[in-house]
């Protein structure tokens, strides 16, 4: 028989963790004697919560596990060649360029003080004997075939300067760009809306046919894995508990986690808001100032969002959907008072009631008429609180959870240690947690485990209006049900407003009551869910709706 492209054989892997209450160590094991291959030109998909080994496994592959982490017993073979007994310079010989991987957060995993045009050619300066031009023409081609526009001034930027969604497409082109045999995708289209997805998926679908590269595709999102992959792997608490061809594992699990995950998807739960107005935005235009040209230092003010207004109510929970880079983002952080570059009017209010704007804050619009109101507002349930799409670089990793999530309660007044903690350890408990994450860092926590951190945070000063961009894009589909759960219950119990933000129109049409669609920085169509999900006018909704569906 054949060898196969890649082959894991009862693969474990553990990390030092202390016994509570002692300074003694003992080993958490995260991968359990799992084994699988991969053949040449197969695509396999692997499912499971956060947590339950997959992107570990991946980093195994890699050559990437920490320091701390311990590989206590198995092979890990490619082409031929056991990666585990490699020395690093055989390591690094063959990673970005026989295996390449696409990460989970680009924007940890890009280098911000390096220009994107010298990230995606890197792989070739190290792995080809091509030119300093003859890279850069193979860099712009990478780029706009990830649907990336204008590459030649993208080359020019920096990670910060791009979106979410347009960072994660670089991670991509940067991966691809030497053609590797394998190619791991850890949720490569995680912060995607559903357009870019599509096109991500053909990519990876027109590049397994014309390379016959194989593919191994981590994902929570259980309709892409049926989209494109072959087989699948589904993993809990470390193991594989059940294999097999897509289709019948999907349709017919075996295995009780396998059927909770396959059933994990959220119900139609929009609650009925009232007519009072929690949110207003009137004429809003939005703008960055960007870096331009080879000196850092020159900037240039460009629009973002251009006129838009709509109303939120009290108690609803209002979408905005569209495709990355078309402003959502940017729109949030202005409503939210950390982009204060804006103009047209931004209006808080409860019951009716006007209570103040977030460009009132910084710069003294007459809603908040002192800076003693200002200050009020700012420790206020009423001032909004967000949940960022990235939750690694929102939460400070110098710091365990415990004192970040502690931060929002000192700002509150609340400085007694005994029921700061308390409160944290609740609501740690509340976002699908325990009590041990308090003392753990940033860095020993899943993505998804992250995202629950900064939703908690969030959630700590019991906002009456929470802007949520992507809260749940890096969980699986597990985890992302208990949160959306949370937030409903939320929303109901505390009259608790929210601006959800996503790139999943399915997910918006199970959960909100309202919809606004953003295209290049405008609002082009609005209304009830079931409306425009139904009856769609702009052309661009059209395709957004076709291309989840």
């Amino acid at each position: 028989m054949t060898e196969p492209l890649f082959e894991v054989k009862h693969l474990s892997i553990a990390f030092p963790e202390e016994v509570k209450g002692s300074r003694d160590l003992t080993l958490h094991t995260v991968v359990d004697d799992i084994s699988f291959s991969l053949d040449k030109g197969e695509i396999l998909g692997i499912v499971g919560e956060s947590g339950s080994g997959k992107s570990m496994t991946a980093l195994a592959a890699m050559g990437l596990l920490s320091k701390d982490a311990r590989i206590l017993d198995g092979s890990i073979r490619f082409d031929g060649h056991e990666i585990l007994t490699m020395t690093e310079e055989a390591q690094s010989e063959i990673r970005g360029n026989d295996i390449s991987m696409i990460f989970q957060e680009p924007m940890t995993s890009l280098n911000p003080v390096m220009k994107i045009g010298a990230q995606v050619g890197e792989a070739l300066k190290l792995h080809t004997t091509l030119n300093k031009e003859e890279i850069h023409l193979k860099v712009l081609d990478a780029l706009t075939d990830v649907g990336l526009p204008d590459p030649e001034s993208l080359c020019r930027k920096y990670p910060h300067e791009l979106s979410g969604g347009m960072r994660q497409r670089v991670m991509i082109a940067q991966a691809m760009i030497c053609e590797p045999k394998l190619l791991i995708a850890d949720e490569p289209t995680t912060a995607l809306d559903v357009l870019v997805q599509q096109q991500i998926l053909d990519l990876l679908l027109d590049l397994h046919r014309r390379k016959n590269v194989a593919i191994l595709f981590i994902s929570h999102d259980l309709n892409v894995i049926k989209k494109l992959c072959d087989n699948v792997l589904v993993m809990y608490e470390g193991k594989i508990v059940e294999r097999g061809e897509v289709r019948r594992v999907l349709e017919h699990p075996e295995h009780e986690y396998t059927r909770t995950l396959v059933a994990s998807f959220p119900e139609n739960a929009a609650g009925q808001p009232e007519d009072h107005t929690a949110l207003s935005l009137r004429h809003v235009n939005v703008y960055y100032q960007e870096n331009q040209g080879s000196h850092f230092g020159k900037k240039e003010r460009r629009q973002v969002i251009k006129d838009v207004s709509l109303t939120v109510r009290e108690g609803e929970m209002f979408g905005i959907v569209g495709e990355s880079g078309c402003g959502k983002s940017t729109l949030a952080k202005a409503i939210v008072g950390l982009n204060p570059d804006y103009d047209g009017e931004i209006r808080f209010s409860q019951d009716g009631k006007a209570i103040g704007t977030p460009r009132g804050i910084n710069q003294g619009a007459v809603s908040l008429a002192d800076k003693s109101a200002a200050r009020r507002f700012l420790a206020s349930p009423y001032r909004p609180q967000m949940v960022f799409q990235d939750p690694f670089s929102s939460l400070n990793p110098a710091h365990k959870i415990g004192w970040i999530m502690t931060e929002p309660l000192r700002v509150l007044g609340v400085m007694d240690k005994k029921e700061q903690r308390r409160r944290v350890e609740e609501m740690l408990t509340d976002v699908g947690l325990n009590a041990s994450y308090y003392d753990r860092y940033p860095r020993e926590l899943s993505g998804g485990q992250r995202q629950r951190v900064s939703i908690g945070t969030a959630l700590l000063r019991d906002p009456k209006i929470l802007v949520a961009d992507e809260p749940v894009s890096a969980l699986d589909v597990t985890i992302q049900s208990q949160i959306l759960d949370l937030l409903l219950e939320l929303h109901r119990k505390r009259h608790l407003t929210i601006v959800f933000i996503s790139h999943d129109l399915n997910l918006v049409r199970h959960i909100c009551s309202r919809v606004a669609v953003l295209y290049n920085g405008e609002l082009v169509e609005m209304g009830d869910v079931a409306e425009v999900y139904q009856h769609p006018q702009h052309e661009y909704t059209k395709r957004l709706l076709e291309a989840a569906l």
